[in-house]
């Protein structure tokens, strides 16, 4: 005979651990990461197979923590972090509010602390990689030194325009 549950409990009276958002689904969290990894890869021109044998694994299985399936453990975040040559939070950088709500403690209804204020490493963006990569690309050093002499230049008076 099955015991009654509380709705959101386990059969031993447990709450859940919020691994599935709903029945069936990945928790949105686990599939930002996934997307996550998967632009960082790319945007290095690395493939499934390169990043599994870097960090041990098949591209099967990398190819389940780019899309939520697998949730991917913090010793594992630490390897991908390493290999893909970014800081770890770069993988749950712009997450939607929406996306942060489905987090295992807010489905379990446990108070959070208020968030800590700080800027997000601009090296982690895809548009300071694009950059950088089309900056090395101009074949003359005289040439990159005008251009970064110009782009100082330029933050420096948006910055006094601001005052």
């Amino acid at each position: 005979m099955a015991k009654a549950t509380k709705q959101g409990s386990s059969p031993k009276g447990r709450k859940s651990s919020g691994r599935m958002a709903s029945k069936g689904f990945p928790n949105p969290i686990d599939v930002h990461v996934g997307q996550r990894i998967r632009l960082r890869r790319t945007l290095l021109g690395m493939s499934q197979e390169k990043l599994g044998e870097a960090i041990g694994l098949t591209f099967q299985q990398v190819q389940k923590y780019e899309r939520g399936a697998n949730r991917v453990g913090s010793s594992r975040l630490f390897d991908l972090g390493r290999v893909l040559d970014v800081p770890i939070s770069y993988f749950f950088e712009d997450m939607p509010n929406a996306v942060q709500e489905k987090s295992p403690s807010k489905l379990m209804g446990v108070a959070t602390p208020a968030p800590v204020d700080y800027e997000p490493d601009p090296m982690a963006k895809r548009e300071t990689l694009e950059l950088v990569r089309a900056y090395y690309k101009i074949p003359h050093a005289s040439v990159r030194k005008r251009i970064f002499e110009l782009t100082k230049s330029l933050a420096k008076s948006s910055l006094s325009d601001e005052d």
